[in-house]
């Protein structure tokens, strides 16, 4: 079949989530050719192929693979991304989200991104194909298709752990750097002046690095002089990696007084290699971590943290998404703020 001479670009999609029409006004083609092509059909062109692609990258079109076998637009399932499904704390707030839902008729479909938004970003498009009724993603921060995408969804999209400075629509979450800073605070009253910091050697993880900033600024604001910084590996830092990073920030800093670590398992690496090289915790330096794994609190000593109830997230973030769902009403870019409280243990 023919390509069809259309403008492109005539076709306005801003107001609503953009059809195979809108692809096709936009690429100058056929409905029949955007469909050959999305199929990856032999008899569509390469130049054509990708003039399409370049449209539905642009307008942020996820190919319907449910159309054509539903007559309703119920599918019965939301989905989730998660960092990681061996992470404790995200298989907490996987499991707040499935209670949550336990009643609703709804199932969730659960994908995790290894830390990757370039990841993320394919999961949302494989998700999107089969048309959930909403999506809860962990984290603020994804690449401008995987944005464009979830905007011209037409479902009700939950960030969180975080909270966006431009939210797609509803946050449920907390502030890394203020709960990090909150922690410096804490460990300074018990008369700490010298403050180390691990964590990852790239952005990759956001919260990380949010955490890593809030550390800097607390540090700063108390007039404790600069932070000393130890960046070891790809996010998430694992307890090999914590141990390794610790040596390297006593070789530099030698008189560091307290180490505070992106999460408990780093710290336990840290705490660990400490004792290895018979240092006493807290005698000889002190270790904080972040998140109140399981570990960090039968370990010994036990490990100074921050517990952000990964739980409630997943709970408050599913039924905020249903809310939404049903049209309860709530407003498109509301805020839920999430609890979280430092636990002071033996360890600092």
């Amino acid at each position: 079949m023919a390509d069809k001479a259309k403008g492109k670009g005539a076709h306005d999609v801003s107001a609503g989530k953009p059809t195979m029409a809108d692809v096709a006004d936009y690429a100058g083609v056929s409905t029949m050719t955007v469909s050959r092509a999305l199929k990856k059909d032999g008899r569509v062109s390469e130049d054509t192929r990708k003039r399409i692609l370049q449209a539905v990258d642009k307008l942020g079109y996820v190919l319907d693979q449910a159309a054509g076998s539903l007559s309703s637009r119920r599918t019965g399932f939301v989905a989730a991304l998660v960092p990681s499904i061996n992470n404790s704390n995200f298989s907490d707030t996987a499991r707040g989200i499935t209670d949550a839902l336990e009643n609703s008729g709804l199932q969730l479909l659960l994908g995790y991104t290894d830390y990757s938004t370039e990841k993320e970003e394919k999961l949302i498009q494989s998700m999107l194909q089969r048309r959930p009724e909403g999506i809860i993603l962990t984290g603020g921060s994804h690449t401008p298709q995987a944005r464009r995408m979830l905007e011209k969804s037409g479902i009700p999209v939950v960030e969180t752990w975080e909270i966006p400075e431009d939210p797609i629509d509803h946050v449920v979450g907390f502030s890394n750097s203020e709960v990090m800073a909150d922690l410096v605070r804490a460990l300074a009253g018990r008369g700490y002046r010298k403050f180390g910091y691990i964590g990852g050697t790239t952005a990759r993880d956001t919260r990380g690095s949010l955490r890593r900033a809030g550390f800097l600024k607390a540090v700063d604001e108390l007039g404790l002089g600069p932070g000393r910084v130890i960046s070891f590996g790809v996010p998430p830092i694992s307890i090999e990696q914590g141990a390794q990073a610790v040596v390297s920030m006593l070789e530099r800093w030698p008189d560091t007084e307290v180490v505070l670590c992106v999460s408990d398992l780093s710290a336990f690496g840290a705490l660990m290699e400490c004792q290895r090289r018979g240092m006493k915790v807290p005698g000889d330096i002190a270790i904080a971590g972040f998140g109140d794994y399981e570990i960090s609190a039968f370990c010994h000593p036990r490990i100074t943290t921050v517990n952000v109830d990964c739980y409630g997230i997943g709970k408050l973030a599913a039924g905020r998404l249903l809310q939404a769902i049903n049209g309860g009403g709530v407003a498109g870019d509301e805020l839920t703020l999430t609890s979280y409280k430092v636990i002071l243990r033996e360890s600092a």
